[in-house]
């Protein structure tokens, strides 16, 4: 067994060899010391270390002789030889069979620009939570996206736990969740059109994309369901459509809605029923797509598409440029402004509730009516005035105390 029975003997001019019983294999490392009577004891005294550490069960073959190839077959966990970009990589094309294809297309770009340049070269057993809030706190970003890049890393090594045999020992982001402190926003992204802008925008684009637009500005629907839109989702007699499915750049067919929520069935009122008549010329008798690129002449291909025409006529029409997912915040403000009640405009707009309907639009919904508080006072509070006069009254004949 080497020196003395020891275990530990030189193995050349430049090294030192150890042996150690390690599962039931005896094993013998080369320890990169020339084999002087000092390195010798100081070998000796890692043996002892190794031997403690396999009586102890906290022995890694790989923590302790990295560059072994015995490494890899006495791993413990398959993370002490996996590469984070291998697995990341390897769990995406995984992804790509359960979700769809909007959502991989989300995850892919959080791994590509984000876990693999920062994690990639590490091994799965060397990720830490102290170097993930090290790393986040570096990062110049809001807190939604820091949590969106936390959710797909949580869930990659979530699963990895859970595979079988396991990839990793423990998820470093499991309970836990890198927040920074965020000034208040003084405002958000709602921006919608008015009544002059709609005209001008529909007045500039192409026939079918501005049937389009103009169902977009008086139903609220997202790009992605309005490029998704059959005639057999409009149901002409009860006038509602019904919202079912949604198309994304990155997939290749309509997919199911963004949430359980945002299937739903929109009411349409008189504008959105005059654009589907007008679009009715254009592929009602195909009886398949409601709304096609006017340049192919074939269903838009996601919101990429869109964006180039809707440009050219928001530049053709002079009216200052916002996206065209504005066509839903200026439903909402619409409806809102005009007394509509909130929990229909967010069954209308696919919400799960009126609270996300009412943070996100509550600023608008006062704006037509200037008056708004007028018909409460005028029922609750008639007393409260008067007694309010007749105070005021008394004070002017009797004088200050």
């Amino acid at each position: 067994m080497g020196r003395d029975g020891r275990g530990v003997r030189p193995g050349s001019e430049s090294t030192i060899i150890i042996s150690f019983v390690y599962k039931g294999i005896e094993c013998r490392e080369r320890i990169k010391l020339p084999p002087t009577k000092p390195n010798l004891k100081q070998a000796e005294l890692i043996r002892s270390e190794v031997l403690l550490a396999i009586a102890r069960g906290t022995f890694s073959y790989e923590r302790v002789f990295p560059d072994s190839p015995r490494a890899a077959k006495f791993a413990e966990f398959k993370a002490e030889s996996h590469l984070v970009s291998d697995y990341l990589e390897a769990w995406l094309a995984r992804q790509r069979k359960l979700l769809k294809a909007s959502t991989v297309d989300g995850y892919r770009k959080i791994v590509d620009y984000h876990l693999i340049p920062k994690f990639g070269k590490k091994k799965l057993s060397e990720l830490t939570r102290t170097e993930f809030r090290t790393w986040l706190e570096g990062m110049a970003c809001s807190n939604k996206r820091l949590a969106n890049i936390q959710s797909v890393a949580r869930k990659a090594f979530a699963d990895a736990v859970q595979e079988e045999p396991p990839l990793m020992e423990k998820n470093p982001l499991h309970g836990w969740t890198y927040r920074k402190k965020e000034a208040p926003k003084e405002e958000d992204d709602v921006d919608p059109f008015g009544q002059a802008e709609q005209a001008a925008i529909i007045a500039a684009l192409p026939d079918q994309a501005a049937n389009m637009i103009q169902f977009a500005f008086w139903t609220g629907l997202r790009t992605s369901e309005l490029v998704a839109l059959e005639w057999s989702d409009v149901d002409w007699r009860k006038g509602v459509v019904v919202i079912r499915r949604a198309l994304t750049t990155t997939a290749d067919a309509p997919e199911d809605t963004k949430t359980k929520s945002s299937r739903r069935s929109v009411q349409l009122n008189a504008p959105a029923l005059d654009a589907l008549q007008a679009q009715k010329a254009h592929t009602f008798l195909a009886g398949t797509e409601v709304f096609q690129d006017p340049r192919s002449r074939v269903r838009w291909a996601g919101d990429s598409p869109i964006r180039i025409v809707w440009t050219r006529a928001l530049k053709a029409a002079k009216v200052r440029y916002r996206k065209p997912y504005q066509t839903r915040h200026t439903y909402a403000s619409m409806m809102l402004s005009a007394g509509e009640h909130p929990m229909w405009v967010a069954r209308q707009m696919g919400h799960s509730n009126q609270t996300t309907t009412i943070r996100v639009y509550a600023r608008w919904m006062p704006s037509a009516d200037l008056e708004a508080g007028g018909k409460a006072v005028e029922k609750f509070a008639t007393g409260m005035r008067r007694l309010s006069v007749d105070s005021e009254s008394k004070l002017v004949e009797n004088g200050p105390n």
